[in-house]
This record gives structure tokens, C-alpha cells and sequence, in this order.
């Protein structure tokens, strides 16, 4: 019978008018509030839900299995009469059951089935505020049931911490709040941030939480390694308290443990952030929060996923919390300071921003969507995530440019990830059918060898196949690990109809199969090394020291954390090259080797970035030599052609007549139009250029010289000359700058006595800029004013020079004085 003080009750009768005139509504409530349990029995009631069902999503399997078993106990029913569930393989419903808990894939392949919904009335999302893939998916393709198929089809979503208004502006929906039934709780936080490892500082947290408060403590920590270390620590410490973990793949009866209350004894509950949200777990007076949780997240660069261990955020950490409240008065140990709580994130971000997008994208091209990011996310996913999961789905063979193939649609009929749904494939059309369940099983289980065992996956296959005969350990495993991993393997070994093989596993085999899933990681050893690979994509990636798999020429990796720079090897198997050779394709390779100078042209067996057989090509095609030969020329720039100091006056002097006549049609001839054009004007004459010496030989002043159209060439000598003859007879060189500013004499001062015009070019139009220069070259002045510098300037520079230059002429009257380049006469 459900409590009627529940706060759930308070906001029944809005909620049923809601829901009575709107087809999509927000419930915000707080935990313990009854919106899990009670309030899917409650509207069971409505007319318009009369001979439907009510399908509810949870993140999680323990929760979806809990919150289900909670309201059959609340009808006095067993699950699966009125209330069932299904989660992945395990299904608990009958023919007279109205509502159904269902973790989030599970609608997705529901939907696939039955766009319609037949006999469905009421979609309730429980804990959106997680903004799990699955939700995010699950909510976009209801939405669009309800626009094109079902308008009468109602969604209810509800959370405890959630930006609701801002999701009810977007989503159109009024937007509820029950007020929460929770007692005080006393938040306790560190002076400053502890130091050490994690396990020890929440161990001697829970020790102090035990000797101040009555009650059963929940301990919230990062993931199953830091439970287990816990509960090492704390066995050891207090074997008069009963220590019980809680995470997801725990076995039924080991999680029942941990959520129901023990009457003899104190009990210890060591959870991850499953015990979040849904979960009731009796008996809580005391939560200590390590402060951490464990995210996957999704590089598009690398197109790799790492977990990282973060910082709660504060929407989660007041949820974990709420926990000791749910009884009574209660307090909270956060493990942290002041000073970090005020600088935590409120609230993590959804994960289609942060996670693997191919399941996502296979589902999406089964419902007929070609452009993912033209339906209407509540967030929309990256683009460049996108872009990966088509990459490797059309390497998977699940799509051929945006439509999907017929292994995609197997693909989407194994309940895992596609890479995984494909080694399974592929295993049992190879004969290996069993090795494929057990390596499916391993690759997504948590790594049951210690770290320092090293990569290799055959150790885990020997392991798993050793505990699977004798439940002993081997190679220092995890046995509970293993116990999951069977688990799993075993389903995947029903459906592909084998049985069990125990023998020891072909180290190469085992990679094969590796390779079928992970096309894109195939490493290939650096040369002189033992431990760096590349990875087909492209990537660094290294194995640790002393790892067994340390100098194999070939690795199918599994599993890798993208790093900084060089990615972990964290899981691999050895593969033969043979092996590969289907997968590879030939590539004709032709590119311009900066390093060493030389135009490459080769045929290449590749996959990816990997190389794994080569010859030269015996004929190149004169276009290709000359599309791969522009573009060097474009990297490296214009000096890798022959220019000279005459060639580069050559242009700055056209580029002048271009600024100074813009009329009459000058070139463009500056770097950057040359660099953009040079299929017109240089390719044509590559034909013989093979490595760096071969564009020195190039005649580039003919090549340059034929840009300029006739009767351009003359007028260019005539306009803007190389040199002017000065007083002295001497015949001057002229230096012109590409940007049109007046070119540039230098001149012995001498050689101009008489002269009182500054000399001009481009018929008259443009003065010159003297430099004028002492007997030695220096510069002494810069005029385009030569009048007035002998009237004015010129006997300054008399009294000072020439004593210093004796030898010279310095004339008081420059005017009526000989010009010369020589010396005085003896």
C-alpha cells in the first residue's frame, strides 16, 4: 500500500490535468518523493490510459529491476504480473502486465520494431537530468512518433535536478514540482583537499563516520577497482560491520544485499553513482562522497574513448547527499574543502556531447535518417563525433555512404556495441564462434588481469577458460570479473549456438578477431623500437615497459587510452600481416618528400595510415606528377624555384608598372598570384622534375618572361630600365620594390657634381630615391630632392667629409664641378 504523506500526492491532480490537455510534461521532484514508483501505479488510473500501457526508461538495470520489483510489492503482486521489466537478457513481463521498466536501449530497439507504439499511451523518462545517450536518442525519435503516427502518444519527463524551465521552453511542456519529504542533512567537508590515494582517505573516513553516527553508512566512490580496495580496507578494519558493494553487473542477490537492511548487524555500502538516483537503500543515516565519479569520453581527434575519473558535480553531490535524509536527520562527509565545492560544475554535460556516436548513428540510419543533425536534439550531437561513427561504420560495413547495408541491420540486432556485434559475425563465419563470445564478453567487461600483467588478450582468454574449469584463479585474476565476464560470454554463446571451448587460444586468431572490430587500431611497430607503434588512423601509440607483447611486429588493439600525445596500449593481440591483407587496399601513393627532396611514387597495401607492402609505380601519369608538384611548391614556397637577384628585380619591376600604370594591363606577378596559378604558367614544364635539384634546372627566367604579353617586354626595359647613366658616364643599377615605391639609386656622391634633377623613370613620371654615397659606399643622404640638396645639404657634408676623404673631390662649387667616379689626380 503506497504512503499517502509521499509528496507525489501533493502535485497528483496538477499532473493529471497536465497530462489530460498536454502531450509532452516536466515533473520535477526530489527523491523519496514517489515519482518512480507510486506515481506510474497512480496514473494506471487515467481514461485515456484505458487498455494502454505506461513503458517507464531508468539508466540502469538495478535500477529498473528494483524500481519495478517495489511497485509489484506495492500492488502485493510478483513482477511480472501487472508490473515487469526487461533489461538486457533478462525479460520479466506477462500477458496481463500495464507497466514496463526498460532501460533506455531497450525502447530504441522497441521503436525499430514498432514506430506506431501500438498500445502504448504514456512514455514516462525517469532521471532525464542524466542525459544519457539512449535518453537523448529515445526522446528525439518519440518525439517524432508523436508528430507523425501517434499525436494522442504522451512523454513524461521526469528528474530530481534538472533545468526544467529551460527544457519546457524548448520542448513546449508545462513544467511540474512535488515538494520533497526530506529531513536535514548536515554537510561535514575537509580543511583542504586530501592527499594519497583515494582508497585510504575514504577508508579512514568511513572509520570516523562509524565511531560519530548510529545507521548504515553509503559510500560513494569513482568505480568497482576503488570499491574493491574499500572493502579490503575496511574488512580488515571493522569485521564486525558488514561491507557490501553495489555497482551495475553485480550479481541479483549481491545487490539485493546491499539495498535491503541487515537486522543484525551495521552495515557499510560501497557504491558507485548508481545509488544516485531510483535506488532505495534502507537503513542510510551517514553518506561519505569521495567526491569522484568514472565518465566515458569520446574523442572526435582520435576518435578514441577513455574514461576519466572527475569531480562530481554539484547537481550529483547534492543528490548523494540527500541520501542520509531519506529516515531522518543525517549527515554528509565530502571529501573534499570548501574552496573546491564552490568551484564544482553544477551539473555534468549531457553525453551525446562526450561519447561514441556509431550505435547512435547505426540506429539512426535503420529509422531512415541520412543527416543526424537535422532532427530537433534537445542537445545536438558534435559534428565531428558524427563524422568518426560514419567512418567506422562504412569500415565495419554496416553503411555505404549514408544508407544502410545488410550486416548494419545484423548489426543492429545484437544488443552491444556495432564493433562488438561485428566480431561476433565475423567469429562464427571463421569457425570461431566460441573465442569470439569469450573475446566479445572480455572487450566489454572490465579488464579482469592485474595492469602490470600487461596487453595481451590471450592471457585473458587462458584466464577466463582456466576459471571457467576449475574456479580458480590464473594469472592473478579478478574472480569476480570473471564470474561477469562468463555471464556475458555465456549469452553471446546461445545466440551463436556453440558451445564452450576451454582449449588454449591461438594468439593469432585472437588478434584476427580483434581486427574485425577494430579496424581503425591495427599498430604497426617503429622501426628501431620496441614498444611505439602507429596506429592505422595515424596515431602514436606505445605499450608499457616490459609488457609481453613488447618488439611483435603487428597488434590488433582493443582497448587504449587516447593520451596527450603517444595513447596506452591497454588490451592487443599479435596479428599476422597475411591476416590483414584482406582488409587492406591498394593505394597508388604520390607525394612530395620534403625531408629528402624527392617526388615518391609508389603503389602501397595500406589500411588506414599503415603501410604494409610497397613498390614503385612503373609509369606515373604526367597530371598527377604535376598536381603532386604544385602542391611542394605551395608548401615549401617560391624558393624552391631558381631565382636569382635579376629575376626577383624583374618582378618587383612589373608589379611597379602594374601600380604605377594600372591601365595598361601589367601582370599580377607578386608571390601570392604566382603561388595561384601555377598550373597555368609552371606546371606545364614539370614533367622532368623528380627531386629538389630538378627545379634548379628550370629556365624560370623564360617561364616568368612569357607572362608578360607582347608588347609588354619592350615597354618594361624603357619604363622601368635596370640601370640609369649618371653625369660620370657610369651606368647605375636601379633596385625596384614590389609594392610600387620609388626604386632606389645608389650613388657616389661625385659622380652627380652638375646634375640638378633628380633622374626619373617611367617616362618621367616617377623620381628616383637617391641614395647618395660617400667614397666608401655609405650612405651620407636620401633625397628625391636634388636641388636642394647641393644648395642646401651639400656644404655640411663637404666640411665634415673631406678631410676624411682627402683623396676626393669636394668642390665648393658642385654646380660647375667635373663629375667623376675616380679620385683626384696626383
Amino acid at each position: 500500500m503506497s504512503d499517502i504523506s509521499l509528496p507525489i500526492y501533493s502535485v497528483l491532480p496538477a499532473l493529471q490535468k497536465a497530462l489530460d490537455t498536454h502531450r509532452t510534461v516536466i515533473l520535477q521532484a526530489p527523491p523519496g518523493a514517489g515519482k518512480s514508483t507510486v506515481l506510474p501505479l497512480e496514473l494506471l488510473k487515467e481514461p485515456w490510459l484505458e487498455g494502454q500501457k505506461i513503458w517507464m526508461l531508468q539508466p540502469r538495470r538495478l535500477a529498473a529491476r528494483n524500481v519495478a520489483a517495489r511497485m509489484a510489492d506495492l500492488l502485493g503482486e510478483p513482477v511480472g504480473q501487472t508490473v515487469g521489466y526487461q533489461v538486457r537478457f533478462e525479460r520479466r513481463v506477462g500477458p496481463a502486465t500495464r507497466i514496463e521498466v526498460l532501460t533506455e536501449g531497450i525502447l530504441t530497439r522497441r521503436l525499430q520494431q514498432d514506430p506506431s507504439l501500438e498500445g502504448v499511451g504514456l512514455i514516462l523518462f525517469d532521471e532525464f537530468h542524466e542525459r544519457s545517450l539512449q535518453a537523448d536518442l529515445g526522446l528525439v525519435l518519440c518525439r517524432e512518433v508523436q508528430q507523425a503516427l501517434r499525436p494522442d502518444l504522451r512523454l513524461l519527463l521526469m528528474s530530481a535536478t534538472l533545468d526544467a524551465e529551460g527544457l519546457g521552453t524548448f520542448l513546449q511542456a508545462p513544467v511540474l514540482t512535488a515538494e520533497g519529504r526530506q529531513y536535514p542533512v548536515e554537510i561535514r567537508y575537509l580543511p583542504k583537499d586530501p592527499e594519497g590515494p583515494l582508497p585510504g582517505v575514504v577508508a579512514g573516513a568511513v572509520s570516523r563516520a562509524l565511531a560519530e553516527h548510529a545507521g548504515d553508512v553509503l559510500v560513494f566512490l569513482p568505480g568497482v577497482g576503488e570499491i574493491a580496495r574499500v572493502e579490503r580496507l575496511l574488512t580488515e578494519r571493522h569485521p564486525e560491520i558488514k561491507i557490501t558493494p553495489l555497482y551495475g553487473d553485480l550479481p541479483l542477490a549481491a545487490q539485493q544485499a546491499a539495498i535491503l537492511p541487515d537486522p543484525a548487524r551495521r552495515k557499510v555500502v560501497l557504491a558507485t553513482s548508481i545509488a544516485e538516483t531510483s535506488l532505495t537503500i534502507e537503513g542510510i543515516r551517514v553518506v561519505v562522497d569521495s567526491g569522484y565519479s568514472r565518465l566515458p569520453r569520446f574523442e572526435a581527434r582520435s576518435g578514441l574513448t577513455r574514461l576519466v575519473t572527475a569531480r562530481v558535480t554539484r547537481d550529483a553531490a547534492q543528490q548523494r547527499a540527500g541520501r542520509a535524509g531519506r529516515l531522518g536527520p543525517g549527515v554528509c562527509y565530502r571529501l573534499w574543502s570548501p574552496a573546491t565545492d564552490a568551484q564544482l560544475l553544477p551539473q555534468r554535460r549531457p553525453e551525446i556531447l562526450e561519447a561514441d556516436l556509431a550505435s547512435l548513428v547505426l540506429e539512426l540510419a535503420r529509422w531512415g535518417v541520412q543527416d543526424p543533425s537535422a532532427l530537433d536534439w534537445v542537445t545536438p550531437p558534435p559534428a565531428g563525433a558524427l563524422r568518426q561513427a560514419r567512418d567506422l561504420l562504412e569500415a565495419l560495413g554496416a553503411l555505404e555512404g549514408p544508407t544502410l547495408t545488410e550486416r548494419g541491420k545484423a548489426l543492429l540486432e545484437w544488443p552491444t556495441h556495432p564493433r562488438l556485434a561485428h566480431l561476433l559475425l565475423e567469429g562464427l563465419a571463421l569457425g570461431q564462434g566460441a573465442l569470439a563470445a569469450d573475446l566479445a564478453a572480455l572487450l566489454e567487461e572490465r579488464d579482469p588481469l592485474p595492469r602490470e600483467t600487461g596487453a595481451d588478450l590471450g592471457l585473458r582468454i587462458e584466464a577466463l577458460r582456466h576459471w571457467r574449469q576449475t574456479r580458480q584463479a590464473l594469472h592473478g585474476a579478478e574472480t569476480g570479473v570473471l564470474s561477469r565476464v562468463e555471464r556475458l560470454s555465456q549469452e553471446w554463446r546461445k545466440r551463436l549456438g556453440v558451445t564452450a571451448d576451454n582449449r588454449p587460444p591461438d594468439p593469432h586468431m585472437v588478434g584476427l578477431l580483434v581486427a574485425q572490430a577494430y579496424p581503425d587500431r591495427l599498430a604497426h611497430l617503429r622501426e628501431g623500437d620496441r614498444l611505439r607503434y602507429r596506429l592505422s588512423g595515424g596515431r602514436g601509440v606505445r605499450l608499457g615497459e616490459d609488457d609481453p607483447l613488447a618488439g611483435t611486429p603487428w597488434l590488433a588493439v582493443a582497448h587504449l587510452d587516447a593520451g596527450q600525445e603517444e595513447g596506452r596500449i591497454f588490451l592487443a593481440a599479435p596479428v599476422e600481416p597475411e591476416h590483414l591483407a584482406p582488409r587492406a587496399r591498394p593505394v597508388e601513393h604520390i607525394a612530395w618528400d620534403a625531408r629528402n627532396g624527392v617526388l615518391l611514387a609508389q603503389r602501397e597495401l595500406r589500411i588506414g595510415e599503415v603501410v604494409l607492402a610497397k613498390e614503385p609505380l612503373a609509369r606515373l601519369e604526367p597530371a598527377r606528377r604535376r598536381e603532386v608538384l604544385c602542391r611542394a611548391v605551395r608548401s615549401e614556397g617560391l624558393g624552391l624555384l631558381p631565382w636569382t637577384e635579376a629575376l626577383r628585380q624583374w618582378q618587383a619591376r612589373v608589379l611597379s608598372l602594374r601600380s604605377w600604370r594600372p591601365q595598361e594591363g601589367w601582370p599580377d606577378v607578386s608571390d601570392a598570384h604566382l603561388l595561384e596559378t601555377l598550373e597555368d604558367w609552371l606546371a606545364p614544364w614539370l614533367d622532368g622534375v623528380s627531386r629538389r635539384e630538378d627545379f634548379g634546372r628550370l629556365e624560370l627566367q623564360s617561364l616568368l618572361g612569357g607572362l608578360l604579353p607582347w608588347p609588354l617586354p619592350a615597354r618594361l626595359e624603357a619604363l622601368a630600365p635596370t640601370r640609369l647613366e649618371v653625369p660620370s658616364g657610369s651606368k647605375i643599377k636601379l633596385t625596384y620594390s614590389p609594392d610600387g615605391s620609388p626604386p632606389v639609386l645608389a650613388v657616389k656622391l661625385q659622380e652627380l657634381f652638375g646634375l640638378a634633377d633628380t633622374p626619373t623613370v617611367n617616362e618621367g613620371r616617377t623620381p628616383v630615391l637617391l641614395h647618395l654615397l660617400s667614397p666608401a659606399g655609405r650612405p651620407i643622404q636620401v633625397t628625391q630632392d636634388l636641388k636642394s640638396f647641393w644648395n642646401n645639404t651639400y656644404p655640411e657634408v663637404r666640411k665634415e667629409l673631406r678631410g676624411r676623404y682627402s683623396k676626393h673631390p669636394w668642390p665648393e662649387d658642385p654646380w660647375n664641378a667635373e663629375p667623376t667616379r675616380k679620385t683626384k689626380p696626383r
